[in-house]
């Protein structure tokens, strides 16, 4: 098979972890049917705002806790699920992805790209590794291509860079999952979710958006295909999960293998990591 479930959670965030987790296994058990592919926003787990007002008071113990909570629902309802979250490691504070799978696999995305007002305060990732999803009854992907599904993940400002979106489809990711807190009035609207458009259509992959539940919020939260066509999308700012199903025989390099590498070419100086899901 090569259809996969998959669920957009836009959901509110605060500086708390433990409501934050309520909120996330509450969502999970309503929302998503076991094999499904669960995408929630940015620093979902842990909190988040624009000036990072709560990171001192984040408690390593406190989100271990929401995090293993999370972790232990992915693993009841057989989810494939993909948690923002500010995360501590060795004494430094990481922007990062986390994902959670049934069988308590575990693997992080660390934010390569920080926005301005957290340069100096978190850590910068180095890498754009992938996350493999093993095949299986509940998930799967075409055999003949790979024996998983691969995914890439963006965090927020790292929509404005294509290039890292590039490198990932180029690298195999058949899905592009973009977690973001995006609730900035000042932006202009539709901005944001031309962007999403378009690293869908150029890479023609499919891209699955989370956004925070919040006034103001300049982008929307939404899946799209590798045409181009938004297949479900958040109609306001308020708790919202989006369903879809995707075929992953859409996805294509017809358009990346048209590149004229005489022209211009594009080069990925990270760690080689194949980005396995570890257990």
């Amino acid at each position: 098979m090569t259809r996969i479930r998959v669920v957009i959670g836009q959901l509110e965030i605060d500086w708390d972890p433990a409501l934050n987790s309520r909120r996330i296994t509450s969502f999970l058990r309503a929302e998503a049917a076991p094999g499904s592919l669960v995408v929630l926003p940015e620093a979902a787990l842990s909190g988040y705002d624009d000036e990072l007002s709560g990171l001192a008071r984040l408690d390593d113990r406190t989100l271990a806790t929401a995090a293993a909570e999370v972790a232990a629902m992915a693993a009841e309802r057989e989810l494939h699920v993909l948690c923002g979250s500010l995360l501590r490691e060795q004494g430094s504070w990481h922007n990062a992805a986390l994902y959670f799978g049934p069988s308590g696999e575990r693997w992080v995305y660390r934010k390569v790209n920080l926005a301005t007002h957290e340069r100096g305060r978190l850590a910068a990732g180095s890498a754009l590794p992938l996350l493999a999803l093993p095949t299986g009854e509940r998930i799967s992907a075409a055999a003949e291509r790979s024996p998983h599904v691969s995914i890439g993940v963006q965090l927020c400002r790292e929509l404005k860079f294509p290039e890292q979106w590039h490198i990932l489809a180029r690298r195999g990711a058949q899905i592009l999952a973009y977690l973001t807190y995006a609730a900035n009035p000042q932006i202009a609207d539709g901005v944001w979710r031309s962007h999403l458009i378009s690293r869908a259509a150029e890479t023609q992959r499919f891209v699955l958006a989370a956004n925070v539940a919040r006034r103001g919020q300049h982008c929307p939260s939404l899946v799209v295909s590798p045409r181009g066509d938004v297949l479900a999308e958040s109609t306001n700012a308020s708790q919202q999960a989006l369903h879809a199903e995707i075929n992953l025989t859409e996805v294509s390099d017809w358009l990346l293998s048209q590149q004229r590498d005489d022209v211009v070419s594009v080069s990925y100086a990270g760690q080689m990591d194949d980005g396995q899901a570890a257990s």
